[in-house]
């Protein structure tokens, strides 16, 4: 637009991907508190005299100073930062611990996936994010748990939570013992469907705890459970979402003592391995 200037605005985001752009520039898909998710570009952070290309990468807490215009009305739709301030850097608690790295993973891709529309306002779904990084961070709950009870809440503030008290399609009160995902949850014997789970009442208690906030129920659920509700959520989140999430299948959803049998197997590199990874 002829004699435009574009204008500076100040916002703090959360990053949720990078991509690479041209040699040395990146761009920087952001949710925003107050703008709602976002992309702009980041010259030169792939260099190594960057000022503030360790400040964007993904999981990272971050204030900006951004060009561009904050509604999108004028001028190019990719905006440029320009200044950037570290909140706190999440990404540095998951680099070595791959369980909380893909839980990260999955709840930024599905924070993506839940704003369809950019620059649409989600102030709630912003702090859910936040608070979803945060905890896995901290580490004062499984990566699983955290990452179940991020996609049970997002879902409904998308409007798209499973029914678990009453049935999904009648409306009858009660906990039922049957759930279908098309038929949106929980469902009563007259209207369950054809093909229809039965889950264990443990898992969904479990479910109903995650989406409440209730973490001592939650804490203390056995490890099959928790694998019978992670699979029940993620196959209501997708059939929502009309397509899978790529990093979904890469979440370790094994327990400890099994993630500690693997490594304790796998042998250790070779020369062969070694001169691999050196290439």
């Amino acid at each position: 637009m002829p004699g435009y200037r574009r204008q500076l605005y100040r916002d703090d985001a959360v990053v949720l991907r990078v991509q690479k752009l041209g040699e040395s520039d990146r761009i920087i898909t952001l949710l925003t508190r107050r703008h709602g998710r976002l992309r702009a570009v980041a010259r030169g952070v792939r260099r190594t005299t960057s000022r503030f290309g360790a400040r964007l990468e993904p999981f990272g807490h971050v204030d900006l100073q951004i060009a561009g215009d904050p509604k999108g009305e004028q001028g190019s739709s990719l905006h440029s930062i320009s200044q950037v301030e570290g909140i706190r850097l999440y990404g540095k608690a998951f680099v070595a611990d791959y369980p909380r790295y893909t839980a990260a993973s999955a709840i930024a891709e599905t924070a993506e996936r839940l704003t369809p529309v950019e620059r649409e306002p989600s102030l709630r779904l912003f702090q859910l994010t936040l608070g979803g990084l945060r905890a896995l961070a901290d580490g004062e709950h499984a990566s699983t748990l955290v990452l179940d009870a991020y996609l049970l809440r997002g879902m409904g503030l998308a409007g798209w939570a499973p029914a678990l008290v009453g049935c999904a399609v009648c409306g009858t009160p009660g906990r039922h013992g049957a759930f279908s995902v098309p038929a949106g949850g929980c469902v009563c014997p007259d209207c369950r469907p054809p093909g229809a789970a039965h889950p264990a009442p443990a898992t969904l208690d479990l479910m109903a705890a995650l989406a409440a906030g209730d973490w001592s129920t939650a804490d203390a659920a056995e490890q099959s459970y928790r694998r019978e509700c992670s699979g029940l959520v993620a196959a209501h989140l997708q059939w929502h979402l009309e397509r899978g999430l790529r990093s979904l299948p890469l979440v370790d959803r094994g327990s400890t003592a099994e993630r500690t049998e693997r490594v304790r197997h796998v042998p250790p590199p070779g020369p062969a391995d070694v001169a691999k990874e050196a290439q």
